[in-house]
C-alpha cells in the first residue's frame, strides 16, 4: 500500500487570556466548523490555533492508517517529507509554525532578536530565552486588524511631544530637544530616537504613573467635553489604559505606528521590529522560536536594557509597514506572501465559484493547508478526504492535491511552506 503523504490534522487551541471569547473568536468558529461535535464555552478565550509540530502544541494526525500520533513524530520518522533542501538546512525540523490568532486585548509590545542575538541571550539567560533561533513573523488579516508596528515618522513623534506634555515629561526635555533638533541626518535621527525611547523605558515608576494618570484624566475630560483627542491619540490611549492601567506601554503609542489591515493585507515583523497586536483575527506564520523581548502592556518580565539596545530605530510611515502579496503569473488563484527570511512563505489560494476542480500544486517543501471558506473533496492518493471551513491538511513535499469543489461560493485557503 502506498505511503500516506497527505492527511488531516486536529490542531491545538491555546486559551490565552487576551483571546476573543466563545464564538466571537475566529479560532473557535474555525474549530467548530471543522468538528461540529466540539462544545465551545461562551466565556472562555480562544486565542490561538497552532498548526504545526511545535512541542508545546504538536498537531494530532487524524488518519488511522498512520501509526504515529502527532505531526512531530511523523516528521521525525519521515524527514524526507520536508523536501530535500528544507530537511538539510533546518536539520530535519519543520521550520515554521502556522497559526490563527483572535485578539481581543492587546498583546505585549515586543520585539524578537536576530539569530546572533538569540544565541547570545539563550547562553546568558536560558530561562528567559528558551532557544537559539530568530522569530520573524507575518500576520495576514482575516478580519479588520489593528497592530502597532515600527517607529513613526519623526514629525509625528515631535507632534506628540508638543501636544502631550505628559509624554514630554516622561522622556525629559533634554532628550526631546535632541530629537526635535535632529530631523536631517538619518543616523542622528535614529540615535535621538533611541535616546528618547531609552529615557522613557527607564523613567522612574512614580513619575510615569503620575504623568499617565494626569494624561488619562485630561483626555477623559476633553472627551466628555466633546473635544477632538486625536492630538493625544486619545481613543487608543484610553483603550490600552483600561486593559493595562499604569503600564509604560501606554506611552509607547506615541512612538509606534498604528497599522490597520483589511482582510488579505499583511504585515511582516522582522528582527528588532517593535510591535504589538491590538485587535482582530489573523493568520500568522513564524519561525519556530519562543524568543520574545517585551517592552510593555504586559505583566511579564521586561528586559529593558536588551530591548533598548536591539530595536530598529528607523522611522517609517504606517503605510510602509503593509507587506505586499504578489500574484503568481502561472496561477490566477494564487497570491504569495514571501518575506525576506528563508523559514516560511504563505500562499493564499482563492478559487472562484466558477471553478469546480482545482489542483493545489506540488512544491519541494512540506506544507500546511488551512480552509477558511468552502468545501471540497481532496483526491490525494491513496484516498479521498473531505475538507471544509476549519479543516487543516498536512501535505508532504512534492505532493499535489486535487480538489473537487462542492461549495457554491468557491474556496479560500492559506498554505504555509518553505520556499528555499
Amino acid at each position: 500500500m502506498a505511503a500516506v503523504k497527505v492527511f488531516p490534522l486536529k490542531c491545538v487551541v491555546q486559551h490565552y487570556a487576551w483571546g476573543k471569547v466563545g464564538l466571537e473568536s475566529e479560532v473557535a468558529k474555525l474549530t467548530l466548523s471543522d468538528d461540529p461535535s466540539i462544545a465551545i464555552e461562551q466565556e472562555k478565550p480562544y486565542a490561538e490555533l497552532w498548526m504545526g509540530a511545535h512541542p508545546k502544541g504538536d498537531a494530532i494526525i487524524c488518519d488511522n492508517r498512520i501509526p504515529q500520533k502527532t505531526l512531530g513524530e511523523w516528521i521525525a520518522k519521515h524527514p524526507d517529507c520536508l523536501g530535500s533542501k528544507v530537511k538539510d538546512i533546518f536539520q530535519g525540523q519543520l521550520p515554521f509554525l502556522f497559526k490563527v490568532l483572535s485578539v481581543n486585548i492587546s498583546l505585549s509590545i515586543q520585539a524578537h532578536p536576530t539569530k546572533e542575538l538569540a544565541v547570545k541571550l539563550h547562553t546568558q539567560f536560558p530561562d528567559r530565552y528558551p532557544d537559539k533561533n530568530h522569530k520573524p513573523e507575518m500576520a495576514i488579516a482575516l478580519t479588520p486588524f489593528e497592530g502597532l508596528c515600527g517607529f513613526r515618522p519623526v514629525e509625528e513623534i515631535i507632534g506628540f511631544l508638543k501636544n502631550v506634555p505628559e509624554f514630554r515629561t516622561v522622556i525629559g526635555n533634554e532628550a526631546a530637544e535632541v530629537l526635535e533638533n535632529n530631523t536631517g541626518d538619518p543616523r542622528h535621527v535614529s540615535d535621538a530616537l533611541k535616546k528618547c525611547f531609552t529615557r522613557m523605558m527607564n523613567c522612574e515608576k512614580k513619575t510615569f504613573i503620575d504623568q499617565l494618570n494626569m494624561l488619562v484624566k485630561r483626555v477623559l475630560q476633553e472627551d466628555d467635553a466633546g473635544k477632538d483627542t486625536t492630538g493625544s491619540n486619545g481613543e487608543l490611549l484610553l483603550r490600552l489604559h483600561s486593559q493595562f492601567p499604569g503600564d509604560v506601554g501606554c506611552f509607547v503609542i506615541y512612538f509606534l505606528n498604528l497599522v490597520k489591515l483589511q482582510p488579505g493585507e499583511a504585515m511582516f515583523l522582522g528582527a528588532n521590529e517593535p510591535h504589538a497586536y491590538l485587535y482582530g483575527d489573523c493568520i500568522e506564520c513564524m519561525a519556530c522560536s519562543d524568543n520574545t523581548v517585551r517592552a510593555g502592556l504586559t505583566p511579564k518580565f521586561i528586559d529593558v536594557q536588551t530591548l533598548c539596545e536591539m530595536l530598529n530605530y528607523t522611522p517609517a510611515p504606517a503605510r510602509e509597514k503593509i507587506f505586499p502579496s504578489v500574484r503568481d503569473p502561472c496561477d490566477p488563484c494564487v497570491s504569495l506572501y514571501d518575506p525576506p527570511v528563508p523559514d516560511f512563505t504563505v500562499i493564499k489560494i482563492e478559487v472562484p465559484s466558477s471553478v469546480k476542480r482545482y489542483k493545489v500544486a506540488s512544491i519541494d517543501s512540506a506544507s500546511i493547508l488551512l480552509v477558511i471558506r468552502g468545501e471540497a473533496t481532496s483526491t490525494a492518493s491513496p484516498s479521498e478526504v473531505n475538507i471544509r471551513r476549519g479543516s487543516v491538511l498536512f501535505i508532504a513535499a512534492n505532493e499535489g492535491v486535487g480538489l473537487c469543489i462542492r461549495s457554491v461560493d468557491g474556496m479560500l485557503l492559506f498554505r504555509a511552506c518553505c520556499m528555499l
